[in-house]
């Protein structure tokens, strides 16, 4: 069995780009996954009429993203049960936010994002206008998700990750890629 750190696989990038399919699809072939907190909290706020909401307060969205996290891999962590387990983002992608937005990061935060760390190798899926879509959580425009996908790979570069870009083609052969990924790691 893998360490936590090992066995803890992050799938990232911006908006709109296939995270959330890919990770059912690697849910189906039998792995443990954990979906992405951000649409939680979004629908969470809105159905409560809270202003914990990327377009309102965004640095209660953020503190509520990186509690979120925290809380998934907590509970992930107690309760492995597979040798890989994938992550619809992770920790980092709260730190990407709030460099973005401009959120004063303080170093408790950043300290806590090294504890609480992945497999070295993350996932990046790039932009994909083909099937870019914006709806009621995901507002940002083309131009956004763009920057947004450049600012991931800058943020996980600068932890020390491996981001390992993942290709434009169906969700089958992205799954299959994945899994050869972390099968020869």
């Amino acid at each position: 069995m893998k360490t936590n750190k090992e066995a803890f696989c992050v799938i990232t990038g911006g908006p709109g780009v296939g995270k959330t399919t890919l990770i059912n699809e690697l849910n189906n072939h039998g792995f443990q996954t954990v979906q992405e907190d951000a649409r939680k909290i979004i629908k969470e706020q809105i159905e409560t009429n809270n202003e914990g909401l990327p377009w309102k307060n965004k640095e209660l969205y953020a503190k509520l993203m990186l509690e979120a996290s925290l809380k998934s891999y907590d509970e992930v962590n107690t309760n492995k049960v597979s040798n890989f387990i994938f992550f619809d983002r992770g920790i980092l992608d709260t730190i990407c936010y709030m460099k973005m937005e401009q959120i004063p990061i303080s170093e408790e935060t950043i300290e806590i994002s090294k504890r609480y760390s992945y497999n070295k190798n993350v996932f990046l899926l790039p932009p994909w206008q083909e099937i870019y879509k914006t709806d009621n959580e995901r507002k940002q425009s083309w131009k956004e998700a763009e920057v947004t996908f450049k600012k991931m790979k800058e943020t996980y570069l600068e932890f020390d990750y491996n981001v390992i870009e993942v290709p434009r083609v169906n969700v089958k052969e992205r799954a299959e890629f994945i899994i050869q990924n972390v099968n020869n790691s």
